[in-house]
């Protein structure tokens, strides 16, 4: 038996889940979100949890329990607080802001980066070296936050790029210094 998929999933009170024709659906004043539940799983919600089983025994159905038990926690955790990533900008002249659904970077190439965001995201720039990206679903706030991040890596030699807050960057000695 997995460990991960045999805990229950406990269902806040601000928190609506429901079954529907092979999805679950999961609500709160936050948003909605819906997970596709796959035939060889079986998912049940008793007195405020949510219990999610295996129909049979086959190396597919022990492979899915516990990945879709913490999909189902990520999305209840997201209804409840929601997530949030931070990224850093570090570099001289190197900045973001906001014009409007779209965050526009300035990286030092010779254009701006313009990044479109998602529906369901919410992407702020308190400081122009600082972005804020929040939202419920967890993979969309992370895989956004990675797609920001691809543009400019932090490099090892003088630290420039973006990074996640408290990322620690390992710096390289330069060509003068290495002996």
């Amino acid at each position: 038996m997995s460990r991960v998929g045999k805990e229950p999933v406990e269902i806040p009170k601000e928190v609506k889940a429901r079954l529907e024709k092979g999805f679950l659906i999961v609500e709160s004043s936050k948003g909605k979100l819906n997970l596709v539940i796959p035939s060889q799983i079986k998912v049940e919600i008793e007195n405020n949890t949510i219990v999610v089983k295996r129909k049979n025994e086959s190396k597919f159905a022990k492979s899915l329990h516990g990945t879709i038990r913490a999909l189902i926690h990520n999305m209840v955790k997201g209804a409840q607080e929601g997530f949030k990533k931070e990224l850093d900008i570090i570099g001289v002249g190197y900045k973001a802001q906001m014009k409007g659904q779209v965050l526009s970077l300035s990286m030092g190439f010779s254009h701006l980066v313009e990044m479109p965001i998602a529906a369901g995201l919410h992407v702020s720039c308190p400081k122009p070296n600082r972005i804020v990206i929040e939202g419920i679903d967890k993979q969309q706030v992370g895989e956004f936050a990675a797609e920001i991040r691809k543009i400019y890596p932090p490099e090892p030699y003088k630290g420039k790029g973006i990074r996640y807050v408290g990322e620690e960057v390992r710096k390289k000695l330069g060509k003068a210094l290495a002996k």
